[in-house]
């Protein structure tokens, strides 16, 4: 079970303190598998994309007219967190993240 979020992510460590058996794969630092980042985009769409964020307000009119995929791999920031994997394969992006 993996989540894919930033190591100093407030609702990254809020959901790994509840869920410690899930793996941190920090964005920044190692990019979503394409098979995953295809997926989650099929999912969620546009709302993979954390348009409220800082780094998505600093980006340039021409890369937020990108595509999703494209505008993570540029910017893994810009993605909403977490985004879990569950045991069972299924995606689940922040707000549906159960925190129980």
């Amino acid at each position: 079970m993996i989540i894919y979020g930033l190591k100093n992510c407030d609702a990254c460590k809020a959901f790994l303190k509840s869920q410690p058996d899930f793996e941190l794969i920090d964005v920044s630092i190692t990019p979503v598998p394409e098979n995953i980042l295809k997926e989650a985009i099929q999912n969620f769409g546009e709302k993979l994309i954390n348009k409220q964020s800082t780094t998505w307000r600093k980006l340039d009119t021409e890369t937020r007219e990108k595509q999703p995929q494209e505008i993570i791999r540029l910017n893994p920031k810009v993605m909403k967190r977490p985004l879990v994997k569950l045991k069972s394969g299924e995606l689940l992006l922040g707000s549906q993240v159960s925190k129980d």
